[in-house]
């Protein structure tokens, strides 16, 4: 069977293809490899300008087509890395071959070639390149995705700050708030999160064989190779990977930072399911209907349907995502002694996880989009619930003192049908300033919304 989109056995690679085009070249197989590569170049230059007898510094020239290797490898120079891979059966090793290999016409490089990978343990090579990979996907891609809801909610929360809507705590009727500021809660949850994300640092560790630097100090005993793989590590790119340097390790890096990434991950992902089930409760009620597009089908036999697709596929894979990154930060920090080789199979799905993520980022954008509020449905709903200003009354009621007024509004209230005119009679027999009363008897459950407007405004 031919691979196309319809065969592959993830619909990442299948049915949602398309969408994570941005995402593939990142987190692929093929970006690791790329990111090998990128690795074992800045370590091959910095080296050459360590001042060895042995290694003497590369020219202007064999430097720029050492990163013209990094810049342009493409699809063709990962398939030639696996087919060397089909004789060493070691990816990085066949990484090490391919680069010696393009020395061949080059004989500075040709001479120096036992540098590429000198010292270097695979896991100083794969920790640096999953750092890297993970930079790229979070900085370029999901980052990117979570500005964008960040920004929709925040248009959101402005533009519906005014529109009253009731609230429902346990399912019930309760202080009406407004549809921007409910928005609002989530926009400034999930910038927070997203904050955290950003924050995360990425380390690298390039430290040799079980973190000791011993192969290193065999081969240069006086020359400080901490404060040289400190150097790389750190230094931006091009000339160094510019990443957070990690001092102590076994022969892996211990991944404390990944869990801590994939955790705050996983927190903004959460922040969104909660979001996408209100959502779709909201337009179950009537609040929000949703754009027709032309073509649609939401039932294949109830004609009328307009489902909330994009929210419910929104909350499926968000779901998926945070299944695996769960299992990501629970599982990468542990190691038996100094490495076992659980992590490595591992690791290659970070990317269906950060796939999965970004698959229901855009989910949500599409359905955001799609919304439109419907006012009168909303204000409905309010002029039934009077019995939500059962709040408000006994509040000033006690204000001036007035005994058992939380008694009295709940033998008028709880678990009854409440008209205005119940509430004004009762209000009319007050013993409060008449100003109080006319206060009370002018709200509305639309008007009882507190300071919602201006905090949804203020974010």
């Amino acid at each position: 069977m031919s691979f196309s989109t319809v065969s592959a056995l993830s619909p990442l690679d299948g049915r949602y293809a398309a969408k994570l085009a941005a995402l593939r070249p990142l987190m692929s197989e093929q970006g690791y490899m790329h990111r090998r590569v990128q690795v074992e170049v800045a370590w091959f230059i910095a080296l050459s300008d360590c001042g060895f007898a042995e290694f003497k510094p590369l020219t202007p020239g064999a430097r720029k087509y050492l990163m013209g290797l990094v810049a342009n490898f493409a699809e063709a120079d990962a398939i030639a890395i696996k087919e060397i891979e089909k004789t060493t059966n070691h990816d990085v090793k066949a990484v090490e071959y391919w680069i010696k290999s393009k020395f061949e016409a080059r004989p500075e490089l040709l001479a120096a070639a036992e540098f590429v990978h000198f010292a270097c343990t695979s896991e100083d090579i794969n920790n640096t390149s999953h750092a890297l990979q993970i930079q790229a996907a979070r900085d370029k891609v999901m980052l990117p995705a979570l500005d964008g809801l960040v920004a929709k909610l925040r248009e959101m929360a402005h533009q519906f700050a005014d529109v009253s809507m009731l609230s429902r705590t346990h399912g019930q009727t309760a202080s009406p708030t407004t549809v921007g500021k409910e928005i609002a809660n989530v926009a400034v949850r999930l910038a927070k999160a997203r904050e955290q994300i950003a924050g995360v640092q990425l380390l690298g560790k390039m430290n040799g064989a079980v973190g000791n630097y011993n192969a290193h100090m065999a081969a240069w005993p006086d020359f400080d190779w901490e404060g040289f793989s400190r150097k790389v590590v750190e230094t931006p790119a091009p000339l160094g990977l510019g990443l957070a340097f990690q001092p102590y390790s076994i022969q892996i890096e211990p991944h404390d930072y990944m869990a801590e990434l994939f955790d705050a991950v996983a927190r903004a992902d959460t922040i969104l399911i909660d979001f996408s089930r209100d959502i779709w409760g909201y337009v179950s009620l009537g609040y929000f209907k949703q754009r027709l597009k032309k073509g649609e089908i939401g039932s294949s036999t109830m004609p009328h349907k307009v489902n909330p697709i994009d929210f419910e596929n929104a909350e499926g894979n968000l779901g998926l995502a945070n299944a695996l990154l769960r299992h990501l930060s629970e599982k990468l920090p542990i190691s038996r002694w100094q490495r076992d080789l659980t992590d490595s199979t591992v690791l290659r799905n970070i990317g269906v996880a950060f796939g999965y993520a970004t698959l229901a980022y855009a989910s949500l954008m599409t359905g955001l989009g799609k919304l439109e509020i419907n006012e009168e449905a909303i204000a409905d709903d309010l002029d039934a619930s009077w019995e939500v200003l059962a709040e408000p009354i006994q509040t000033v009621m006690r204000r001036f003192g007035v005994q058992g007024a939380y008694e009295q509004l709940k033998e008028v209230t709880r678990g009854k049908t409440v008209t205005a005119e119940a509430l004004h009679g009762l209000i009319r027999s007050l013993e409060i300033p008449e100003a109080e009363k006319e206060r009370l008897l002018a709200m509305t459950p639309a008007s009882y919304i507190g300071q919602a407007a201006e905090l949804a405004r203020r974010i």
